[in-house]
């Protein structure tokens, strides 16, 4: 049985992973930035890169302690080469390669955006699930909203690019309009916690028209009109309210959020929140059909999304619909070792001329 590391360091994540030939997670450690990025209301490429220089060897260590594992029982290094920031990902990369020179052991470099769709077929496989081919993926997520058909071609899977961002992620915006409210950073979750206690009609939002390919997707023109509706709002009182909150509680409830959101405000979060999942989920669903898929993925940090979930689950797909569970939808290293185990297996591997690459292409 075949004991796979993984490492994951394409954002502001340090993740290190064990998993097992069968597709056993062994073990899966992910060391948070969000405090040392949260001051700034995003991520910071250079604190990233300094904080992944901090984190890797305990990260690591922690991995092979909790899985129960030693370096020589190791049989595969797999690591993230992209798409990401360049600095981090090189953490990972250089990291992954010394341990593979002094080991001697195979080198495996993995696409960020196939280790998120390997989160879901590593956990339908575990949980027995059919997910047959041909498929979807969506992948959405704070730097990523892609859109593939999955087909299987001599024993592996084939990836046409279907559509994809022209221009913010559908994470990057509900961070972005988090932000503008008040909500602190990351305020993704924040908004769809809040979402359920608004009413949705209430604030008219547009959807995107898209020229050329309709299954591309934008974001900028929904955050503009979240912009300019703000701007309409005299809002600096509730900011600061939020902001407060904030300041006295790092991770504050719903219920001292609710205290300082008036209902204006949950009516439009509850408007966006409808339009980034109308928006994701109407091209999923043409693209079923067109492609007459048997099995969509939705994969990604936005995969958590309460509203997204229910809604990709209402019936309005016309075939099985899965997720990844919480803790495998962010970035993770469990995803990128699961998407090694077939390379292993076919004996795939890179040298050390792997390169860290921020706009590594999937299909």
């Amino acid at each position: 049985m075949a004991l796979i590391l993984g490492i994951e360091s394409s954002c502001d994540e340090t993740a290190a992973a064990i998993v097992a030939g069968e597709g056993e997670v062994l073990s899966s450690v992910v060391a948070s930035q969000i405090e040392t990025h949260g001051r700034y209301g995003g991520v910071v490429p250079e604190l990233a890169s300094r904080e992944h220089l901090r984190a890797i060897v305990p990260v690591v260590r922690e991995a092979l302690t909790e899985a129960g594992v030693e370096w020589n029982a190791l049989n595969a290094v797999a690591v993230t080469s992209g798409p990401g920031l360049v600095g981090s990902l090189l953490v990972g990369l250089t990291y992954a390669k010394a341990v593979c020179l002094v080991r001697g052991l195979p080198l495996i470099g993995i696409n960020h955006i196939e280790g998120h769709i390997h989160a879901v077929i590593l956990e339908a496989r575990l949980a027995g699930s059919s997910l047959e081919l041909p498929a979807l993926a969506l992948v959405a997520s704070g730097g990523h909203t892609h859109l593939f058909e999955i087909m299987p071609k001599s024993g592996k899977m084939v990836y046409r690019l279907l559509g994809k961002t022209r221009d913010d992620a559908a994470g990057e915006a509900y961070d972005k309009v988090a932000k503008l409210l008040g909500f602190g950073y990351p305020g993704g979750p924040v908004l769809d916690l809040l979402a359920p206690f608004g009413e949705a009609d209430a604030v008219r939002l547009p959807m995107a028209k898209m020229k050329g390919n309709a299954m591309d997707f934008s974001f900028s023109g929904l955050k503009t009109a979240m912009l300019r509706w703000s701007q309409s709002q005299d809002m600096a009182e509730e900011i600061a309210a939020r902001r407060a909150v904030l300041k006295a509680s790092p991770k504050p409830k719903l219920e001292q959020w609710l205290a300082v959101t008036p209902r204006a405000t949950l009516n439009a979060v509850a408007a966006f929140q409808r339009v980034v999942v109308e928006e994701l989920l109407r091209r999923v669903e043409r693209a079923a059909e067109e492609t007459e898929a048997r099995s969509v993925i939705i994969s990604g940090g936005v995969a958590c999304n309460a509203g997204l979930r229910a809604s990709a689950h209402s019936g309005r797909i016309n075939c099985p619909v899965f997720f990844p569970t919480p803790h495998l939808s962010t970035d993770n290293a469990a995803m990128i070792a699961a998407a090694a185990l077939p390379k292993y297996e076919r004996g795939e591997f890179d040298d050390f001329t792997l390169k860290a690459q921020s706009n590594l292409t999937l299909a």
